[in-house]
């Protein structure tokens, strides 16, 4: 049985004449966190949307869980977390718990109801992102880094084996984008999901992740963590197009 989740061979995209993705391959496996990196307009919003099955390439194919995507109907082994999923007014007339109940009706069906079992797998969810204690609350009265761990729990619910996330740290405080990602890492290692994570958040998220991919239209770098470190500032800004610094441990300590 293939450990292989994701699995892209010679993926190129164009948009009438403009290529956004050039020949990237990229294998995602069981366990593994995988951080997505590049500077704006590489294609890393294109390429979470060909995996997800919302765009089509314009050449390459693609396999998850070891098989064509054109005939995989298993949407609930993966849990997807949007840029800004946390933009919420004040008066959104949601409780936290119902939002996260609400990550199962692709798996139950749009018009039937939740029951015991379901509401208990929204609390074991919202346990694992260390907000059970706010289910009774509206999610509007969160704070960003608050609501975005709810709809962590919200793709969690459903029990995937990927976690695919873009630009998650959208809205929430510089100070706690270190221990946001640090949660991922521990969901990562305590319960194997394998997680596809796109991010500017370079020296933060790097430190964490098993293995890195360098994006700008095609992959310029991917491999594991100790390659990535291996890289210096004059090739990462190769690669990224502008100057790259990376920070010492002590600048990427947060803010107490």
């Amino acid at each position: 049985m293939t450990n292989s989740i994701i699995n892209l061979e010679h993926i190129t995209h164009k948009f009438n004449h403009s290529i956004a993705l050039s020949d990237v391959s990229l294998e995602v496996k069981q366990g593994e966190f995988w951080a997505l990196i590049g500077p704006n307009g590489s294609g890393k919003s294109t390429l979470l949307k060909i995996i997800l099955g919302l765009l089509k390439p314009s050449q390459g194919t693609i396999e998850l869980f070891g098989g064509p995507i054109d005939s995989f109907n298993q949407q609930q082994r993966i849990g997807y977390v949007s840029q800004k999923s946390n933009a919420f007014t004040t008066k959104f007339p949601a409780t936290v718990l119902e939002v996260v109940k609400s990550g199962l009706t692709s798996k139950k069906g749009l018009f039937k109801r939740f029951n015991k079992e379901d509401e208990q797998r929204a609390i074991d969810a919202l346990h694992v992102v260390k907000m059970a204690d706010r289910k009774d609350e509206s999610i509007g009265d969160l704070s960003g880094g608050q609501q975005q761990r709810v709809f962590i729990a919200r793709a969690l619910v459903s029990h995937p084996d990927l976690l695919i996330m873009d630009e998650p740290t959208v809205g929430i405080d510089r100070q706690n984008v270190e221990s946001f990602y640090s949660m991922l890492s521990e969901l990562n290692r305590e319960y194997g999901i394998a997680i596809l994570l796109v991010t500017h958040e370079i020296d933060v998220v790097t430190k964490l992740a098993t293995h890195i991919a360098c994006l700008n239209r095609s992959i310029h770098f991917h491999g594991v963590h100790a390659d990535y470190e291996k890289m210096s500032e004059t090739e990462l800004s190769g690669w990224y197009g502008h100057p790259i610094r990376r920070l010492h441990q002590k600048e990427t300590e947060p803010v107490r």
